[in-house]
């Protein structure tokens, strides 16, 4: 338990925090719906549907309150930079932001799904109070008209249809009936989309899909216009314990007036408009990058199919292992896909390699391989650069590094960058040991990063520094055919896929092993663990990293860090 707080402890506050929240609001507006003595009569109607209804929707507001945040790249990018002499732990939280948008949405969908439900019966309660099929006073209630000194407290008593179909009617309607068709709709849309098996096989679909919020959202803002939910007001004064078993005495005797009624202002747009208002900004601000001149550099193709881009752009800075968003608007004006750079700060370009994994990247591909040489690409928007966890590796004593296939990006613009920093010999380097661990299916996709480790290979065995850098080469699919090569070729001193003097292994880490390594190697260190890969990879990283961390703050401890797009 002590070491699973190492690694999840603040993440862990943070979700009770945002949980207690909710629950307090809850709780909070159940009560009041359920006792306030405004909302008497309106209880009489619908009983505890009433309170079932606006507890969730106070929930809504708060969570749709938070759900653009952690998306506003920009203001991530902002705080992070705000934190970057202080808090690694308050940094570490920020790469969890994509995680605390699908939480805050499953929280939205079952709060719209509990809100929906109890209208649905509210309608029904209605519909049945006008029919008279209650007792004296629900009928009553539902007869009161907006004539003279009257007010109504049934919505459903100006609809002049066909009783069952008055629900129905209303529904779609009145502002609250279609403002709530619309919302319900556009978030079973929107969560459909973003199942796993959408996203990564469909992305159109769900990028485009995920549009719909802005409908969603306008929705919200005029959903509470329409004023169906009403409460009794205090003048004149109606004394409800009085008059609630005389209803035929309304406005008959003094003490009985007839009870007046209203709807609670709006104030769904008092949650929201500071959220719409940065997320507003965030949008501005990326087409203003979007309209910014971008320069190809050079244009590479590497094996397995993998493009390389170099670009230039005027003012652009960036750090190790951060990503840019890009549009091609010749293939599509309205999809942006975020990639990691390549390259590193102290190169006078940015680079990006995109591997073919869908519609878009497969258009991008064929595009850039039909060009005559030297020419300059399509037009290119960049959006970015946006911090990642990988920031933050230089500032552990020791850092490993694993990489999955193409997810080896952002490694590679930090293992250039740790080149420059010898180089130049720099003495801000606080990182004295980096453990890199590359895992791949077939040997192409080693070649275009073989040349890079050769060149560190070489400075580092020329500085003395043999021992700065382990790393590990993990061929995880191979055929007969490869098997008897390398037998052949076993005893030579370079290897025989990557030309490098560590030699490739095949199968799987022995994580255990692995992390066993490091912890003997380091101890009473700091380390750590960057993982650019699929999520089954992530679990297990993250468990190792509880399992082989300490409490002592002597010994060893493993922080787990993930890249998050």
């Amino acid at each position: 338990m002590a070491n699973w707080i190492i690694n999840n402890g603040f993440p862990a506050v943070m979700v009770v925090v945002w949980m207690t929240l909710n629950t307090f609001l809850f709780v909070w507006y159940y009560l009041y719906y359920d006792q306030d003595e405004s909302f008497y009569y309106t209880r009489h109607l619908l009983g505890s549907a009433l309170a079932w209804a606006r507890a969730p929707a106070a929930v809504l507001n708060f969570n749709c309150m938070l759900i653009l945040l952690p998306v506003c790249r920009n203001l991530l990018s902002l705080i992070r930079g705000s934190f970057v002499c202080c808090s690694r732990t308050m940094r570490k939280q920020l790469d969890q932001n994509l995680t605390f948008h699908k939480l805050v949405a499953y929280m939205i969908a079952l709060m719209t799904a509990v809100h929906t439900v109890a209208h649905l019966l509210n309608l029904e309660w209605l519909n049945n109070s006008k029919l008279g099929l209650y007792d004296e006073l629900s009928t009553a209630l539902s007869r009161l008209e907006d004539e003279r000194n009257e007010t109504f407290l049934n919505p459903l008593q100006h609809i002049d249809a066909d009783p069952q179909q008055r629900p129905t009617h209303f529904a779609f309607t009145s502002i609250a009936g279609l403002t709530g068709v619309l919302i319900t709709l556009s978030l079973i849309l929107i969560i459909t989309s973003s199942m796993e098996v959408i996203r990564r096989s469909y992305f159109e679909v769900f990028w485009y899909t995920h549009h719909l919020f802005i409908v969603f959202f306008i929705g919200l803002v005029f959903h509470g216009y329409g004023r169906i939910v009403r409460s009794l007001q205090d003048e004149p004064l109606h004394n409800t314990t009085l008059c609630k078993d005389r209803p035929d005495d309304w406005g008959k005797v003094p003490e009985c007036p007839i009870p007046q009624f209203a709807g609670k202002e709006p104030g769904t747009w008092k949650w929201v408009i500071g959220p719409m208002i940065i997320y507003v900004c965030e949008r501005v601000l990326r087409f203003i990058r979007y309209m910014q001149a971008v320069q190809y550099r050079k244009i590479v193709m590497h094996p397995s199919k993998v493009l390389e881009l170099q670009l230039r752009k005027k003012g652009f800075k960036m750090e190790v292992g951060q990503y840019v968003f890009l549009n091609c608007p010749s293939i599509s004006q309205l999809e942006w896909h975020p990639f990691t750079m390549t390259s590193a700060p102290e190169e006078d370009f940015f680079s990006v390699h995109i591997r073919s994994a869908g519609d878009w990247t497969d258009k991008l591909i064929d595009v850039m391989q039909k060009l005559p040489e030297g020419e300059q690409g399509p037009k290119m928007g960049v959006d970015g650069p946006f911090g990642t966890a990988s920031e933050d590796v230089f500032d552990y004593e020791v850092s490993m590094l694993v990489g999955a296939g193409i997810g080896v990006t952002p490694f590679a613009s930090i293992m250039k960058s740790i080149w420059y920093k010898f180089k130049e010999s720099d003495p801000k380097l606080r990182t004295r040991k980096i453990y890199f661990y590359w895992l791949c299916r077939e040997t192409h996709a080693f070649e275009w990063f073989a040349d890079l480790l050769q060149v560190l290979e070489k400075e580092m065995e020329e500085r003395g520094l043999g021992d700065f850098l382990t790393y590990k080469l993990f061929l995880t699919g191979w055929d007969q055919g490869h098997t008897n090569q390398v037998i052949v070729h076993f005893d030579e001193d370079t290897d025989v896929v990557t030309g490098l003097k560590q030699k490739t292994h095949y199968g799987r880490p022995n994580w255990d092993k692995e992390f066993d390594q490091v912890r003997k190697e380091n101890p009473a260190s700091v380390v750590g663990t960057f993982l650019c890969g699929p999520a089954a990879l992530a679990k297990v990283l993250e468990k190792k990293c509880a399992k082989y961390s300490d409490v002592d703050p002597r010994k060893t401890k493993f922080y787990f860090n993930k890249e998050n797009f």
